[in-house]
């Protein structure tokens, strides 16, 4: 009797280890190259999709000035505009589709999925450092979608109810940026600039806005700013109208409506937080020059 409980528990623990060496060895297969551990712990702290995952690790939080100071000692130099201070908030930050996803990064037992939100933070932060007050939405778009049961296609609805309540309670805003990123591969969406990596960057500006032109110069200051200081980044404006697109974009709502998108699909986050940071610096210039 005790020989074939002994062979029991020995059995019991060759299939424990079994599964342990399983389990570790799938996590191994999952894998992708974390390229900075700060930049995972910073997607822990800001991604919505993550919510659990935060509540296990709090203990190894971080904030994100240390993430970012950390990884560019050129930082501060970077958006060295003269600072000028804000009272109410001027730019506000949203996604019309918030569940777009970058590369997966794994980190131990937690497989990632960053999406664009994590831009909004790094941008949000920029701009207020330098005077010009930002919020983001933390609303969901995917919550209004589902409590009107609509599809995927009428983001742009749910994104445009945001917009307004936001600029009720906020009339000082000026400015509203929409980020996404694009559905193509790597090889149309990252540059190697002097040395660093990063995601290419895209400007929609829809045609069916009766009032597109001033959308179109606005983002046109933008666009200029990026090609002069990182040759390449951008990948044009591109104009869309016709059957099959939306055409508008919310763009009739304020002539400071942009739509950027960041990167694609397979852009990992250091390529995507060094995007962020070039994006804030033109941003900056811009309004600074229509500001003063």
């Amino acid at each position: 009797m005790k020989k074939k409980k002994k062979r029991k528990m020995i059995l019991y623990a060759f299939l424990l280890i079994l599964g342990i060496y399983t389990g570790y060895k799938n996590i191994e297969k999952k894998k992708v190259m974390i390229e900075n551990k700060e930049i995972i712990q910073f997607i822990l702290n800001h991604s919505f999709e993550n919510h659990n995952i935060i509540k296990q690790i709090q203990n190894t939080k971080i904030q994100q000035d240390d993430v970012i100071k950390l990884l560019h000692k050129d930082y501060e130099e970077a958006i060295s505009i003269p600072k000028e201070e804000k009272k109410n908030p001027i730019v506000y930050l949203y996604n019309s589709h918030p569940t777009e996803e970058y590369a997966i990064t794994t980190i131990g037992e937690y497989s990632l999925n960053p999406t664009v939100i994590i831009n909004n933070y790094i941008i949000e932060d920029i701009l207020n450092k330098n005077g010009y007050q930002t919020i983001t939405e933390e609303k969901s778009v995917k919550d209004i979608l589902d409590t009107n049961n609509w599809n995927y296609a009428s983001s742009y609805r749910a994104s445009r109810i945001l917009i307004e309540d936001a600029a009720t309670k906020n009339p000082s805003l000026k400015y509203f940026i929409d980020i996404h990123r694009d559905s193509v591969g790597k090889d149309k969406t990252s540059i190697r600039i002097e040395d660093r990596d990063y995601a290419k960057v895209l400007f929609i500006v829809g045609l069916e806005n009766e009032n597109y032109q001033e959308n179109l110069t606005f983002t046109e200051k933008i666009n200029l700013k990026l090609e002069e200081y990182y040759p390449g980044i951008s990948k044009g404006i591109y104009k869309k109208e016709g059957p099959g697109v939306n055409g508008i974009y919310n763009q009739d709502f304020s002539p400071k409506v942009i739509l950027i998108e960041i990167g694609g699909y397979e852009n990992t986050t250091t390529e995507v937080l060094n995007t962020s940071i070039a994006i804030s610096k033109c941003l900056l210039e811009v309004f600074h020059e229509e500001n003063n």
